[in-house]
């Protein structure tokens, strides 16, 4: 693990958990507060504009987090109506007492915006980090879910939820057999590979293994297994997800201007469908420079990695898309076509 630099140890971590109704975020909120003692944590449950449901744990109508209930275990619990920047704002002061931030989403399929808020707006990137997105699924009901079909053929809440998780939440594994687990575990690897999955029973979740990680850094792509970004065609299986993962990898060093030229063209063209895209890249005429990206839909932060490439290393440039109606072939060709060529003398 990295100390990534002192400025973003200093931020307070941010997790942002989705999933269905059903699914035990609520038993997950209440373990949290009732149960753990390693953490103390801020749980934000936000209802965007549903009607609250899960008011079982949160008093009636909080109106500002002067409100916050403080459990024995020292967390606190905070129900955000609406403007999340405010409520994270008035709770900047206080953030220090906090090892993380718990923001808690129901009927939300897209945390783009949640990430483009923390990253964007100035008091919240001063104070805050997206830590990672945690998709917390219910094993009995997670299959029904995936294969809900929308009318105009768009892709379902279930589908961009595990397409956009770092960490994916197996709840309730108790309830199902050895062998639908297993189909559903490969089945979420085809949709979001890159993804870890989790198994809890009663939501009862290893906090050190969902909290504090950095998992939604730009950096997350180095510690990926690198048979992820093996063909996997050649397996031959067919694959019908309407979502799914494409790993790419190949040596070289990219013209950074070609490069630059594709990835707009894409994102202008494809961002609605691109959930998640990572990268890791070699540029020529940029020396030792390791360059990462990583992006929700059209956000792409981009920059240097904090190590460079070392002496002797295989400059090889690894991507990550997840998204719907992806091409390999045509993703990996376009990306080659970004490599520098020497001039033939």
């Amino acid at each position: 693990v990295t100390m990534a630099d002192s400025k973003e140890n200093e931020l307070t971590p941010i997790t942002v958990i989705t999933g269905f109704l059903g699914a035990g975020k609520t038993t997950l909120v209440n373990y949290i507060l009732k149960e753990q003692n390693q953490w103390k944590i801020c749980v934000l449950e936000n209802e965007f504009g549903e009607v609250a449901i899960d008011d079982g744990l949160v008093a009636e109508s909080l109106d500002a987090p002067e409100d916050l209930i403080t459990m024995d275990n020292g967390c606190v619990c905070c129900s955000v109506r609406g403007d999340l920047v405010r409520t994270l704002g008035q709770l900047a002061t206080r953030r220090k007492d906090f090892d993380a931030i718990l923001l808690e989403t129901t009927g939300l399929a897209d945390p783009a915006p949640i990430v483009y808020t923390v990253q964007t707006n100035p008091k919240m990137s001063d104070n805050y980090r997206i830590d990672s997105i945690v998709c917390l699924a219910d094993c009995k009901h997670l299959e029904a879910h995936l294969d809900e079909a929308k009318p105009d053929g768009s892709v379902n809440e279930a589908l961009q939820q595990v397409a956009f998780a770092d960490k994916i939440l197996l709840n309730k594994v108790d309830l199902v057999t050895a062998e639908e687990k297993s189909k559903l575990e490969a089945r979420l690897r085809t949709i979001n590979k890159f993804a870890t999955v989790i198994e809890t029973e009663k939501s009862r979740a290893p906090l050190d293994r969902i909290l504090g990680l950095n998992s939604f850094n730009m950096e997350s792509i180095l510690s990926y297994d690198p048979n992820f970004f093996d063909d996997e065609d050649e397996k031959k299986i067919h694959n019908l997800e309407l979502v799914q993962s494409v790993g790419i990898k190949f040596e070289g060093s990219l013209h950074a201007q070609w490069f630059n030229m594709f990835m707009m063209d894409l994102l202008r063209e494809r961002a609605a469908d691109l959930y998640r895209t990572k990268g890791l890249l070699s540029f020529h005429g940029q020396g030792d420079t390791k360059f990462v990206f990583q992006g929700v839909h059209e956000q792409i932060n981009f920059g240097p990695a904090q190590k460079p490439w070392k002496e002797g290393e295989v400059r090889e440039n690894k991507f990550v898309f997840i998204g719907k109606n992806l091409d390999r072939a045509e993703l990996t060709k376009s990306l080659m076509e970004c490599l520098y060529k020497e001039e033939k003398k």
